[in-house]
């Protein structure tokens, strides 16, 4: 099975277009988006995902109400525990406590946002941030896709 993982979009639409067609490709089963979509018109581009869609609110998510009501109860306050085919996922934007969360052992990833830098590890727990999708900070746009089968996490660059 594989999973995508997205975060820090920033309203850039070309970015979730192009995101959502690496995803849709790739046959994931599940996309994560780990915070600061920023718009309700972001929703748009996402309803064109093949699978299910789970996101967490980022500092820059000013517009909650609308965008709750565009994401149809998919939009959650961080943190949130995502259950998935027997796998516990913690879904978060900023990387606060971040260490003792992935020492703890009661998840099996952890996913994250906030710094725009792309971070994958695992000491014992999987980490992953994705970097930025929006690209706007970095000028590089980077997703990943976990295949939970082997363990990898591939970093795609848009």
């Amino acid at each position: 099975m594989k999973i995508g993982i997205m975060a820090d979009s920033h309203d850039n639409i070309p970015a979730l277009v192009k995101a959502v067609s690496v995803f849709n490709d790739a046959e994931v089963s599940l996309v994560l988006h780990a915070g600061d979509l920023i718009a309700p018109f972001t929703a748009k581009p996402l309803k064109n995902l093949n699978a299910r869609f789970i996101a967490v609110f980022g500092n820059n998510d000013g517009e909650v109400l609308g965008l709750s009501k565009v994401f149809e109860n998919k939009i959650f306050r961080p943190p949130h525990l995502v259950e998935f085919k027997n796998l516990k996922i913690l879904l978060l934007h900023e990387p606060d406590n971040l260490d003792a969360l992935a020492i703890s052992g009661k998840y099996d990833c952890i996913v994250c946002g906030h710094t725009h830098e792309l971070e994958i590890r695992k000491d014992p727990t999987l980490v992953v941030n994705p970097g930025e999708c929006g690209g706007w900070l970095s000028g590089r746009r980077t997703v990943a896709i976990w295949d939970t089968g082997n363990g990898h996490v591939n970093p795609v660059v848009l």
